[in-house]
């Protein structure tokens, strides 16, 4: 049997959040959701191994998206950090060269070729 892929979600719009976790789900991923940056800064600390972390890079609360993705590239550095933002690329802080990067809005067909 297949182990389960964990994801740690990190996006603070509620509607959001749901649908991409849910669809996550049934395309057999175990997903963590994590409603900001904070609260995902609390899950990767507490040892949890993530496969993939995505996160949107606008958050609430000081603590953005890409505080998060260098947090989870250090702590679980086999995990595949996926950065999301409805802002183009060249208008964001230099990325990583290992983090993906996608144009929100996404669909699904896009999230799960930058998850593979």
């Amino acid at each position: 049997m297949e182990k389960l892929r964990r994801i740690l979600f990190v996006e603070d719009e509620p509607d959001i959040a749901e649908v991409v976790a849910d669809a996550l789900s049934s395309e057999g991923f175990e997903v963590c959701v994590a409603v900001n940056g904070r609260a995902a800064l609390e899950l990767l600390q507490t040892g949890i191994p993530f496969d993939s972390v995505i996160t949107d890079v606008s958050m609430p609360d000081g603590v953005s998206g890409i505080d998060v993705a260098h947090e989870a590239a250090r702590l679980n550095p086999a995990a595949k950090i996926i950065v999301a933002s409805g802002h183009q690329r060249g208008h964001l802080p230099q990325l990583p060269e290992r983090f993906e990067f996608i144009p929100k809005p996404y669909r699904l067909m896009g999230l799960l070729n930058a998850i593979s």
